[in-house]
């Protein structure tokens, strides 16, 4: 079985949470593309929902999928976010942000009163840190924003190399929100609360991409099936 069919069993998998009426977050990536493909499917065949999506590229799969949508201006609440992650350790703490959508992303869990994350097995990690930490920054001040999270990696005793991330061409990559990111490389990171709570008040950083205590269940797809985790 390849892994996108995985990706494709875990998104079914959390379609099975998913009720007429509720309000979800629509999140982006591969195996999310899956569940919005999956759940417009759904909706043509009656299921009555609507949508928030947490990127542009996922706003034009869901329209093209029939799916209504809304924005958190329009409503307070969400149900249910189903999402993927780039790794996910026992606690359920997140690195998320390699497609560049971390914030929006962000902003949609917190605003649900659940989130699913699905993913494929391979994301299942002890210690986070093995896939790069997205940073999302403004160009303003690049220098001084990106010493100020050296300061901040030496806080929590971890180290590591820091990259401005570029696009297929070459080019600086922007995100919907026309911002920078800075992928710092850091092999282990020991205490993901602890980080967040240092880089988050850096004048500089928008966002970054530890999800911590956000996540309420984790569906992992693999040659086993699929193993379902829960936030201790």
């Amino acid at each position: 079985m390849s892994m996108d069919e995985l990706k494709r069993q875990a998104a079914a998998r959390a379609l099975d949470f998913v009720q007429g009426g509720m309000r979800l977050g629509l999140g982006s990536g591969s195996t999310a593309k899956h569940f919005v493909e999956l759940l417009g499917a759904r909706v043509r065949d009656g299921l009555d929902v609507i949508g928030v999506p947490t990127s542009e590229a996922t706003r034009a799969d869901a329209i093209r999928c029939g799916i209504r949508l809304t924005t958190l201006d329009e409503i307070d609440r969400l149900d249910l976010t189903v999402d993927g992650a780039d790794e996910i350790d026992p606690d359920l703490n997140l690195i998320k942000g390699g497609g560049g959508a971390l914030l929006r992303e962000k902003i949609v869990a917190a605003a649900s009163d659940r989130m699913i994350v699905i993913a494929d097995d391979s994301k299942w990690v002890k210690t986070l840190g093995r896939f790069p930490l997205p940073i999302e920054v403004i160009p303003f001040g690049l220098g001084a924003t990106q010493r100020a999270i050296g300061k901040a990696f030496a806080e929590c005793g971890i180290s590591g190399q820091m990259a401005l991330r570029k696009d297929p061409d070459g080019h600086v990559f922007v995100t919907d929100c026309g911002h920078w990111i800075v992928d710092a490389h850091l092999g282990c990171i020991t205490d993901p609360p602890r980080l967040a709570q240092w880089l988050a008040p850096i004048p500089g950083v928008v966002e970054h991409g530890l999800f911590i205590g956000l996540a309420s269940v984790a569906m992992l797809a693999g040659l086993e099936g699929i193993r379902i985790f829960e936030r201790r």
